[in-house]
C-alpha cells in the first residue's frame, strides 16, 4: 500500500500552537480525489484540451491521456457528445463546472450526488446524466489503475503544499487568535488535482463545507490557499452578524461603479462586506507598512470599498487581547456611515481589469536515459538497419530492464514486427497482442493494430481484420500513417505482395 501524506496538516497547526486537539480526527487535509480526477481523466478522453502546451503541466496529464487514447472505452461515444454538448467559450467556466461536479459527487465505483437535488448548485445540475456516464467510464477505462499510477506524481504536490499551507494555517489562525479547526461543524478540504490545466485555484463553499482545488503551477498558490482558509474562518462570523451589516447596506452603492468588481460582490453587500475584512486582514499580515497599505488600496480600487475601514480597525484589534471572533462585532458598529461616504466620494476606481500572470515553469533539464530507455533505442537503431538478431536481444533486455508499461509496449511491438518478417505470424500476434495489453503510447497502439489487421487478413479472417482496422480510427491522436494503412486495409484488405 502505498504511503500517502494523508496526516492532516491542521493537527500539526494544533500542535504548534500548543492547543489541545479534540480525540477525533480534525477536518482539514490536503490529499487527492480520486472522484475528480475520474471527472477529469473523462473529459480529456472525450477532447478536452485546454492548455495542453503550457510547460507548467505536471506531465501525469499528458500520460493519462496518451493511456486513455490507447484503450477501448465503449462509452466514449457518449461522453464526447455530453462534453461536445456543455462546452463553454470561456476554458475557465468551462473547467468549473466539472470541478464543481468532482466536488458534489461520491464515488467509486457508484458517483452518486452528496447534496439533495434541491441543494445542488446550477452548474452541477446543467451536468445531469454525467455521474451515470461516469460509473461506465471508470470501470471501462481502468480509471483504478490510473490512479494507482498518478499516487507518486499526487504525493509529490502534496509534499511541496505541506509546509507552506501549515504555515499559512499557523499565521491565519494565530493572527485571528483562534483554533484551527475553525467552527464546530465546518470542514476545510485542499485537493490537488494534476490532470486539470495549470495555474489555477478552484474555491467553492457547499454548506459547511470548504473546498480548495489547486492545479499545477510552478510557483505553489499558498496565497490563494490562504485566502480560502480566511473565508472557512470568518464567513461564519458574518453570516452569524448579518443583521447588523446589512444595516450598513446603503454603502453598496459606491461599489457599483467598479468596472470590474464582479456582479456577485454588487448584487450582495454581505459578501462584499466579507471579502473586503479578508482583503484587510491580508494587509495586515503583509510585512512592512507600505505594503500593508498598498493592499488596502489596491482593493479600494477594485471596489471593495470597506477595506480601509477594517484595515484601520484590525490595527485597533491588535492592541487588545480578544479573539477577533468576540471583536468581531466592533468592525461592523464602527462603520460610520458618513465618515466612510467622504472617504468613498473623491475615489477613482482602477480602469484595468486585475490580472495574475502566473510565474513561468523554469525549464526542465533533459533527463537521463534509463537503462531500458537506452537499450530500447540501441534496438531500434539496430532493427532500422536490419540488424533482427541482435535487434531482438535488446527489445528483450527492455522487457527485463522496466516494469513502466508504455517501454515494454513499444519492446513487444518490436519483437512482433520481427516476428512478422520471420514468417511467424502466430508469434507475431501473441506479441502484438501483448504490446495492446501494456499500456501503449497511441502510436504505437495504434501501429500494432494495424500489424494485427494485416496478419488476420493474411489469414483469410476479414471480419477481425477489419475490427483492428477501425480501431485505428478510433483512436485519438494515431499517426497519420497508421491512420492511412488502415483507411487502405478497410477499403481492400490487406495481401501480401
Amino acid at each position: 500500500m502505498l504511503k500517502r501524506l494523508r496526516s492532516p496538516f491542521l493537527l500539526i497547526a494544533i500542535l504548534a500552537l500548543g492547543l489541545a486537539a479534540p480525540a477525533a480526527a480534525p477536518q482539514g487535509q490536503l490529499d487527492g480525489s480520486l472522484s475528480l480526477f475520474t471527472v477529469m481523466a473523462a473529459i480529456h478522453a472525450a477532447g478536452y484540451d485546454a492548455e495542453l502546451d503550457s510547460p507548467s503541466n505536471s506531465p501525469l496529464r499528458a500520460e493519462v491521456r496518451n493511456q486513455l487514447a490507447a484503450r477501448n472505452i465503449p462509452c466514449l461515444d457518449e461522453l464526447k457528445r455530453f462534453v461536445r454538448d456543455h462546452r463553454k467559450e470561456d476554458p475557465v467556466a468551462e473547467l468549473s463546472q466539472y470541478i464543481s461536479f468532482g466536488l458534489l459527487v461520491d464515488g467509486p465505483p457508484k458517483f452518486n450526488y452528496r447534496l439533495r437535488q434541491n441543494e445542488l448548485p446550477p452548474d452541477v445540475v446543467a451536468l445531469a446524466g454525467l455521474e451515470t456516464l461516469l460509473a461506465r467510464f471508470y470501470k471501462e477505462a481502468g480509471i483504478e489503475e490510473l490512479w494507482r499510477k498518478a499516487q507518486p506524481e499526487i504525493d509529490s504536490w502534496i509534499e511541496r503544499y505541506h509546509l507552506p499551507v501549515t504555515q499559512a494555517v499557523l499565521q491565519v489562525s494565530g493572527y485571528l487568535r483562534a483554533q484551527t479547526s475553525g467552527l464546530e461543524g465546518f470542514r476545510f478540504q485542499i485537493y490537488v488535482e494534476p490532470l486539470a490545466p495549470p495555474n489555477q485555484v478552484h474555491t467553492r463553499s457547499y454548506g459547511r463545507d470548504y473546498f480548495v482545488v489547486v492545479t499545477p503551477s510552478a510557483e505553489l498558490r499558498v496565497d490563494d490557499i490562504r485566502h480560502a482558509y480566511l473565508h472557512y474562518m470568518l464567513d461564519p462570523l458574518a453570516t452569524r452578524h448579518a443583521d447588523e451589516i446589512l444595516k450598513r447596506k446603503a454603502l453598496g452603492d459606491y461599489a457599483l461603479g467598479a468596472p470590474f468588481l464582479e456582479d456577485i460582490y454588487k448584487e450582495d453587500f454581505l459578501l462584499l462586506a466579507g471579502e473586503c475584512l479578508i482583503k484587510a486582514v491580508e494587509s495586515r499580515l503583509a510585512t512592512g507598512s507600505q505594503k500593508k497599505q498598498e493592499l488596502v488600496q489596491t482593493a479600494l480600487s477594485q471596489g471593495f470599498i470597506l477595506t480601509p475601514h477594517f484595515a484601520e480597525q484590525l490595527a485597533l484589534y491588535e492592541k487588545q487581547d480578544q479573539s477577533l471572533r468576540l471583536y468581531y462585532p466592533n468592525l461592523i458598529t464602527s462603520i460610520d456611515l458618513r465618515k466612510e461616504e467622504k472617504r468613498l466620494e473623491p475615489v477613482e476606481f482602477a480602469q484595468e481589469r486585475p490580472v495574475r500572470k502566473a510565474k513561468p515553469a523554469p525549464p526542465k533539464p533533459k533527463p537521463e536515459p534509463s537503462p531500458a530507455e537506452k537499450s530500447l533505442q540501441q534496438a531500434e537503431d539496430l532493427y532500422a538497419a536490419k540488424d533482427y538478431t541482435r535487434a531482438r536481444q535488446y527489445y528483450l533486455r527492455v522487457i527485463q530492464e522496466t516494469q513502466e508499461g508504455p517501454l515494454r509496449a513499444r519492446a513487444y511491438y518490436g519483437l512482433g514486427r520481427i516476428a512478422a518478417l520471420e514468417k511467424q505470424p502466430e508469434l507475431a500476434e501473441t506479441l502484438f497482442q501483448q504490446a495492446l495489453k501494456s499500456s501503449p503510447d497511441v502510436s504505437t497502439a495504434a501501429w500494432a493494430h494495424v500489424y494485427l489487421g494485416r496478419l488476420a487478413d493474411l489469414a483469410g479472417e476479414r471480419d477481425q481484420a477489419t475490427a483492428h482496422y477501425k480501431a485505428v480510427l478510433g483512436l485519438s491522436g494515431a499517426p497519420n500513417g497508421a491512420r492511412q494503412a488502415a483507411e487502405e486495409g478497410l477499403r481492400k484488405g490487406f495481401k501480401k505482395e
